[in-house]
């Protein structure tokens, strides 16, 4: 069968490429456009996942030449602000796939000249294509090992291992970090609105942070690929999951709960978890907590309700978790990590490929505070900070103030 984590994650990179043209293009010609290229993509959908369902594979060949033959024709990429990795991304899965209709109807030759194609345009899911059956009658074969072990190099553990080491920063001696105290005037109406005094109880202060993160995630889903049209504070936030039935991407959960943490005076950053390709879009935002009781910053993540600890069952921070990954220390997922109620996280996938991915560099705002990223009102110029190993810039972060001194970007909050 053939892999059905393959097909979504290239119908996943089309919506995106459709969902961009929504912005990018003129309402009469962006119209047209879609419902072209819609029309097209969905014919030869439909026919290829058919025939797929009737283990017809042959005919699905025929459909998935015409997929990947429109994605090698389409200008999207030249008259848009599309990425062109977007458009290569989706041709290799594709390409994926038709190599294991070619396998499975015995055309070995072609089945490894489409694998290579895929290869060539990206394909990273090694779990996937060193277990698929469908591959099965290639494994032997040496290309078919070589570009196995390509794959296996772009796995986002063994790049995160290849990253340049921290250095002191010679040039950025202060700490450039700042938390609106609780005593300001939003924060206290963030406190009363959501009575955070009785949601995080009366424990000590690792239940109380552990209580808010729950509270978030219980009360505000996840939609990766929907951000809400709101002010970006905790209380507009929530009142649009409440009005409207939807939820909001991960960036707007992190924003709220580091409010809420500020706003019963615990020290909070929402920390956007960057890869190290500057082709990949797809990044993670999670929340950084100062624990007073630990001395050090905690990992917190509302859109999973995660923490991670180590083999003794002490909570870690962000820091941490990335350099045990890098020297394959122990790490534990706590019990509690989901999405939204639906599928529970593993450490394998959670930290082991997806946070892997991105923990490569790190962004954050330079003041923590109410409504930090407003689109309606003025937000302070050049806010952001950066961490990078040594010997990594990203084209797409010119600009921003950074440095590679860990022990700066993670220092204690004053």
């Amino acid at each position: 069968m053939i892999s059905m984590k393959t097909k979504n994650l290239a119908k996943k990179a089309l919506v995106m490429v459709a969902m961009t043209l929504m912005f990018v293009m003129n309402a009469d010609a962006q119209q047209k456009r879609m419902m072209e290229f819609q029309v097209v993509m969905a014919m030869n959908e439909t026919t290829y996942k058919n025939c797929l369902k009737e283990g017809k594979y042959k005919e699905a060949i025929t459909s998935l030449t015409m997929l990947i033959n429109i994605l090698d024709t389409t200008t999207v990429h030249q008259d848009t602000e599309i990425p062109e990795n977007l458009i290569k991304e989706s041709k290799g899965m594709y390409q994926y796939d038709m190599a294991c209709c070619l396998a499975l109807t015995g055309q070995k030759k072609q089945a490894l000249q489409a694998l290579e194609k895929s290869v060539n345009n990206g394909y990273k899911d090694y779990n996937n294509m060193l277990n698929d059956n469908d591959l099965k009658t290639l494994r032997k074969d040496k290309k078919y090992k070589a570009l196995l072990e390509i794959v296996k190099d772009r796995q986002p553990l063994s790049v995160l291992k290849k990253a340049g080491p921290y250095a002191k920063d010679s040039v950025k001696v202060e700490n450039p970090f700042h938390y609106q105290t609780n005593e300001s005037k939003n924060l206290c109406m963030v406190r009363e609105y959501f009575k955070l005094d009785s949601v995080a109880g009366q424990g000590d202060e690792l239940s109380k942070i552990i209580n808010l993160l729950h509270f978030v995630h219980d009360n505000m889903p996840h939609d990766g690929n929907h951000r809400a049209f709101a002010e970006m504070d905790a209380i507009d936030l929530y009142n649009y999951v409440k009005t409207t039935g939807k939820g909001v991407n991960c960036r707007q959960l992190a924003i709220s709960l580091c409010e809420m943490y500020l706003a019963l005076g615990i020290p909070a950053r929402y920390v956007t978890c960057l890869p190290a390709d500057p082709n990949d879009h797809e990044c993670h935002v999670i929340n950084s907590v100062w624990s007073s009781q630990l001395q050090k910053w905690i990992w917190i993540d509302p859109t999973m309700d995660a923490w991670v600890m180590d083999e003794n069952g002490t909570m870690l921070g962000i820091a941490e978790v990335r350099e045990r990954l890098r020297n394959d220390l122990p790490l534990v997922l706590c019990e509690t990590a989901n999405w939204n109620h639906q599928s529970q996280q593993t450490k394998e996938y959670y930290l082991d490929y997806y946070m892997a991915k991105n923990l490569y560099f790190f962004a954050c705002m330079k003041i923590s505070r109410f409504n930090p990223e407003s689109d309606y009102r003025e937000n302070p110029k050049d806010n952001e900070f950066l961490l990078f190993p040594t010997g990594y810039s990203s084209p797409n972060w010119k600009g921003c103030d950074s440095t590679t001194d860990s022990d700066l970007f993670w220092a204690k909050p004053e």
